[in-house]
């Protein structure tokens, strides 16, 4: 059909729908879907006044036909698109919110509703650290945003490395080495991981941990759970192969010895400019305890492992969850195996040498323990002790008067290693303790300087590091410990209660305290 017969047919109909069929044939025709065409249709239809109420009608409905099918689509697409921004910017926000350590509802929120979600204290720590492995994967984990440590305020100095804050979390929180790098993105200056036995070794039986809410303090006796040694190494060696590469040095077993040499202007262990990586290792739970040629070969093996991956070993003689560990405290014994452990720390295949902490436990704290512990430490050559560790004692409730709810009261019952704010009277003592006798320097100081060579003097004679662990949850803590001797503040029970965002708060009180100062 031509364009001039369709225009004929729309008007013959519109006509016969409208006029009378004496007149519908006389009249012009009405130009489809234009409402300017009415006047003169209404001025030609004047002589009849139903045939002009009926194109008035007609006129009408095409009006508002003509006008209304673009703008309702208009209006539908306009909608969708204001729907669509809306709600792009509330991911965004809650995408930034989310991902702060600062968000309360980290400390607030989250932390309550694992606890109410997962009864269970263990499965609560695994769902935890698998949602921040995965978190990590995407991207999508907390960090502390901002330049937080910028000022230098907080600045500190840890075997001549220059690290950002004093800060750091404990061994346990992440035992297989699965988050490092999301610890060290929530704003902590030093992270160890583990502990790590020889041999992968199941720990004690479940129920193994438990929560004490009202005291923001657990019970654990872990037994030293652990994958092994090698499966370890394989997890923090791949970590330095992923740097490599995305640091454009390639993907070969140069590039990771490139890394390893500094050659990369980061630490080998921690990978991150101004932070460090500790590796906790331990003996085997089936090692027996009078032999203490196959413990130190138990510890050895870990570190020849481990060893070019951390910035700090940490030697575990302190777990009250291993039967017969904590008799290794004893000054013969512990020499020993210091001893072993440092000489393979030396002999690794790296430029710069982990260094080597011994852990020790709250308990040992006579003056015959302490003086027999710093003995071992100069003798070995250890570079410095981390005071503190769960205790096998149970604590008074705080505040003083306060009675435990009938479960907590038999939870406290449970054998295992008890943490909690609870320790930090005891710890911050014992700290000081230690560091006045570390200063003293060794017993017989005069005739090593005589015998041993001058590096070997000299690394004996340096003065050894403190890391305090014990019952800290704020700054005001941070700072007394720091101030009885310590360099760095260790946390674990108060990040568990205190949430993701337990560094940045903590941080920000030191930098308070150290302003009143």
């Amino acid at each position: 059909m031509t364009s001039s017969s369709a225009s004929i047919a729309w008007r013959t109909s519109l006509r016969a729908r409208s006029l009378p069929a004496s007149r519908w044939c006389q009249r012009p025709a009405l130009q489809p879907n234009r409402a300017d065409r009415v006047p003169s249709i209404l001025r030609y239809a004047s002589d009849s006044a139903p045939a002009t109420e009926a194109v008035k009608e007609a006129a009408k409905d095409a009006a508002k036909e003509a006008p209304k099918g673009i703008p309702k689509k208009a209006a539908r697409r306009s909608r969708k698109g204001l729907y669509g921004t809306s709600l792009a910017l509330v991911l965004l926000a809650g995408y930034i919110y989310g991902t702060d350590t600062r968000a309360s509802a980290h400390r607030y929120a989250v932390v309550p509703l694992i606890r109410l979600v997962y009864p269970d204290a263990e499965e609560a720590h695994h769902v935890g650290v698998d949602a921040l492995k995965l978190l990590y994967r995407f991207g999508l984990h907390p960090r502390e945003r901002g330049d937080q440590d910028g000022d230098g305020a907080l600045a500190t100095e840890v075997f001549g490395y220059k690290i950002n804050n004093p800060i750091g979390i404990s061994a346990g929180l992440d035992k297989h080495a699965d988050i490092p790098d999301v610890l060290f993105d929530i704003g902590c200056g030093i992270v160890e991981v583990g502990g790590t036995t020889p041999l992968p070794q199941e720990g004690n039986p479940k129920p193994r941990v438990f929560r004490l809410p009202s005291q923001h303090a657990m019970i654990n006796r872990y037994g030293l759970n652990s994958l092994g040694a090698d499966h370890m190494a394989e997890v923090l060696k791949q970590r330095v192969q992923d740097f490599a590469y995305s640091a454009g040095l390639g993907a070969h077993e140069e590039s990771e010895q490139h890394v390893l040499d500094g050659e990369a202007n980061v630490p080998p262990g921690s990978l991150i400019p101004g932070k460090l990586l500790a590796v906790q290792v331990a003996k085997n739970k089936l090692t027996p305890d009078g032999d203490i040629d196959a413990i130190a070969r138990d510890y050895v093996y870990c570190v020849d492992r481990v060893a070019k991956y951390a910035d700090i070993l940490v030697v575990n003689v302190s777990s009250p969850n291993t039967p017969g560990l904590r008799d290794l405290q004893a000054a013969a014994p512990l020499t020993a195996i210091l001893t072993a452990v440092v000489g393979a720390a030396k002999a690794v295949d790296r430029k710069t040498k982990p260094r080597v902490m011994v852990k020790v436990s709250p308990d040992e704290d006579s003056n015959e323990q302490v003086s027999g512990i710093c003995e071992a430490v100069w003798n070995s050559g250890v570079d410095g002790v981390i005071v503190g560790n769960t205790t096998n004692r149970r604590p008074d409730p705080q505040p003083k008067g306060f009675a435990l709810p009938e479960k907590e009261a038999s939870t406290l019952k449970e054998t295992g290693g008890y943490s909690g704010p609870q320790l930090f009277d005891r710890s911050i003592p014992l700290i000081a303790r230690y560091r006045a006798m570390l200063d003293q320097g060794p017993p017989s100081q005069a005739e090593s300087s005589e015998e041993g060579s001058a590096p070997a003097v000299a690394d004996q004679l340096a003065r050894k590091v403190i890391f305090a662990s014990g019952g800290i949850t704020n700054g005001r803590e941070a700072r007394q410990a720091l101030e009885a001797g310590a360099s760095v503040a260790m946390m674990y029970t108060g990040v568990v209660y205190g949430g993701i965002g337990t560094v940045t708060r903590v941080k920000q009180e030191l930098r308070e305290e150290l302003q009143k100062k």
